[in-house]
C-alpha cells in the first residue's frame, strides 16, 4: 500500500475558474476503468510545459511541443492511459495529431490549440477507434468539480489518485491552485514516468509562467526517483486562466514570488505523492545532502544513495546495513571528496564520521529508525554551503511482481 498516502477527498480539490474536466471509459486497454480525460480551458488561458529528456520521447510529447511553439493559445488537453503511443514512429505522430483534430472538432477550436498526452505500454499503437469514440462522452461530461475523477482517469499502476489544492490572496482576490499527477514506477528526474497538470486562475504573463514552471519542477518532480528509469512520456503542464480578477502578475514582482511559492508547494506535494505510491513501496525516504560545494554535487550524492538497489532493499528489510550508504557516497563521482570530513545521519542518529563508524553509534539505534515508514537520511559533506534534497522509496517484492505483470 502507499506510504502514508490516501486519495484526496473530492471537496478538497477546489475548482479553478476557467477549467472544466470530463472523463470517460474508452476501454483503451482495460474495461471498466476511467482512461480518457479532456481538460477544457477558457479563452485567453496561458499554458507552459516541461517534458521528458528521453531521446525516445513519445509522439504526443513531440506534438505538444509543436503546438505550444505555435503560440495560438491552448484551449484543451486530451489524456489517455493504457497506451503510451511511444516507439510508434510516424503512425504514432499521425494518431496524436488525429486525436487533436477530433477533440478540436468537438470543442470547435483549432487542432493546434489541443495538447495530447498518453501513458501506458510503450511500443504499441493507440487504439484510435476506441479513443475517438470516447471523446464525445468525455466532452459531454465536462464539469469544473471533476478534479478527483480526472486524477483517477490518468492512473496506470498507481494505487492512489493524486491531487492537491491551495488558495492564496493576491491584490485582494482569492486565487486558487489545483493540480493532479500520476506516477508510480519508471520514476527518475527529467522528469519521471509522470503526467502532471496544475492549474490556477491567477492572471500572469507568459514569461512569468515559464519561469515558475522551471523553478517548480526543479524543486519537485526533478527531485524524485523510484527506480532510476526516465520514461518516454513525462510531461508537466502549468495553466493560468487569468480568471481571478486581479492585475496581471509580472516576473520578479512580490505577487510573482507569492504565486511561485504556492505553485511550487502544490508541485512538491504531487511529486512526493508519486514516490509514496511507488510500485510496491513500504518506506518513504528523504535523502538530504548538506554543506556541499554546489547543488549539483549534493544531488550527485543524493541520487547515488536513492538509486542503489542494495540500499533500497535494505530499507525494505529495515536492516541498518548502512555501509551501503557510505559506498554509494564514495562512488557518487566527487573525485576530491574527503571522506574523513563528512557525517552520515539516519534520522537524528549519527552513524559515521571521521571516515568510519561513529563512536557513539549502536546498531539498535539505527534499527529503531529503520522501523519507521518515513525515514530521513542526512549526509553532511562539510565542504561548502550548498544543499539538495531527493525523495525516494524502498524496493519490495511487490515492485518485481508489479513490473513482471505490467502488460497482463
Amino acid at each position: 500500500m502507499p506510504v502514508n498516502l490516501t486519495a484526496p477527498a473530492p471537496e478538497t480539490l477546489r475548482p479553478v475558474k476557467g477549467v472544466t474536466l470530463g472523463f470517460t471509459q474508452a476501454h483503451i486497454r482495460k474495461p471498466n476503468r476511467k482512461d480518457l480525460l479532456v481538460i477544457s480551458l477558457s479563452e485567453g488561458s496561458r499554458v507552459s510545459g516541461v517534458f521528458t529528456l528521453n531521446r525516445f520521447c513519445a509522439a504526443p510529447v513531440t506534438v505538444c511541443k509543436q503546438h505550444l511553439a505555435l503560440g495560438t493559445g491552448i484551449r484543451a488537453l486530451l489524456i489517455n492511459t493504457g497506451c503510451a503511443n511511444a516507439g510508434t514512429g510516424e503512425q504514432g505522430l499521425r494518431d496524436a495529431e488525429a486525436s487533436c483534430v477530433a477533440l478540436a472538432q468537438a470543442l470547435q477550436i483549432a487542432p493546434s490549440q489541443v495538447l495530447p498526452f498518453s501513458t501506458g505500454v510503450i511500443l504499441e499503437t493507440l487504439p484510435m477507434d476506441r479513443l475517438l469514440h470516447g471523446i464525445p462522452d468525455a466532452v459531454a461530461n465536462l464539469q469544473e468539480d471533476h478534479w478527483l475523477p480526472a486524477a483517477e482517469a490518468i492512473m496506470t499502476t498507481d494505487i492512489v489518485a493524486k491531487g492537491s489544492s491551495r488558495q492564496l490572496h493576491i491584490a485582494g482576490k482569492t486565487v486558487t491552485i489545483t493540480g493532479i499527477s500520476k506516477g508510480s514506477g519508471m520514476i527518475h528526474p527529467n522528469m519521471a514516468t509522470m503526467l502532471g497538470y496544475i492549474a490556477t486562475d491567477a492572471a500572469i504573463s507568459q514569461e512569468a509562467l515559464d519561469h515558475i514552471i522551471q523553478y517548480a519542477v526543479n524543486q519537485s518532480f526533478n527531485c524524485i526517483t523510484v527506480d532510476g528509469d526516465t520514461s518516454t512520456n513525462d510531461s508537466l503542464i502549468l495553466i493560468a486562466t487569468g480568471q481571478a480578477g486581479h492585475a496581471e502578475i509580472q516576473l520578479g514582482s512580490a505577487e510573482f514570488n507569492l504565486l511561485r511559492d504556492a505553485l511550487t508547494a502544490v508541485a512538491i506535494e504531487l511529486a512526493q505523492a508519486i514516490v509514496r505510491d511507488g510500485e510496491g513501496a513500504t518506506k518513504f525516504m528523504t535523502i538530504q545532502v548538506e554543506a556541499g560545494q554546489s547543488t549539483e554535487e549534493c544531488r550527485q550524492v543524493a541520487y547515488a544513495i536513492a538509486h542503489s538497489p542494495l540500499i533500497k532493499t535494505a530499507f525494505f528489510a529495515s536492516d541498518p546495513n548502512l555501509g551501503r550508504i557510505l559506498a554509494a557516497i564514495g562512488y557518487a563521482g566527487i573525485d576530491d571528496l574527503d571522506v574523513d570530513q563528512l557525517q552520515l545521519y539516519l534520522g537524528d542518529v549519527l552513524v559515521a564520521e571521521k571516515g568510519g563508524r561513529a563512536a557513539s553509534y549502536v546498531e539498535a539505534a539505527g534499527a529503531a529508525v529503520m522501523q519507521a515508514s518515513d525515514i530521513l537520511v542526512r549526509v553532511v559533506l562539510n565542504r561548502g554551503s550548498a544543499e539538495a534534497t531527493v525523495w525516494t522509496c524502498d524496493f519490495s517484492y511487490d515492485y518485481v511482481k508489479i513490473n513482471a505483470d505490467y502488460r497482463s
